[in-house]
């Protein structure tokens, strides 16, 4: 099947696509800072530019759509140049996997979610969870050294 879109419309839809601030991200961010959690957005200086980060207590929260990230149960394969979507969604996952590594291996508090984690039925006990993870990674944090 042929793209129905001319290149010119294919590169200004693509465009278009944000990485940051998206609404799922702001949706999360309003909720986590109405309960009182403060961090930062996009932190170009970290690794991975994580969508949440608290430097103080080694934090950090990625918020994967299902689709570019590869979500097994929702996300789905382009009709058209397969081969192209193929690799790039491959590669997608595999610099997740390498993000995450990044952050295990040097004691950080790392948390993915997915997109769909956050849908009308499932946002407020995924915000109860990641409440509980910025707790618990606060409790760490705050320790002292044995």
């Amino acid at each position: 099947m042929t793209d129905n879109l001319s290149p010119e419309d294919r590169t200004k839809n693509m465009s278009a696509i944000r990485s940051s601030r998206t609404k799922i991200e702001d949706k999360v961010c309003s909720e986590l800072w109405s309960r009182g959690y403060r961090f930062r957005r996009n932190v170009s200086g970290l690794f991975g530019k994580p969508d949440i980060a608290i430097k103080k207590y080694k934090l950090v929260i990625f918020i994967d759509s299902c689709y570019w990230h590869g979500c097994e149960i929702h996300g789905n394969m382009p009709k058209s140049n397969q081969e192209y979507w193929l690799k790039k969604l491959k590669r997608n996952k595999e610099r997740d996997n390498e993000v995450t590594n990044y952050y295990q291996n040097r004691g950080w508090s790392i948390m993915r979610i997915w997109e769909h984690q956050l849908k009308r039925d499932s946002f407020d006990k995924t915000i109860s969870v990641l409440c509980s993870f910025v707790d618990k990674a606060k409790r760490q944090g705050l320790s002292p050294p044995n």
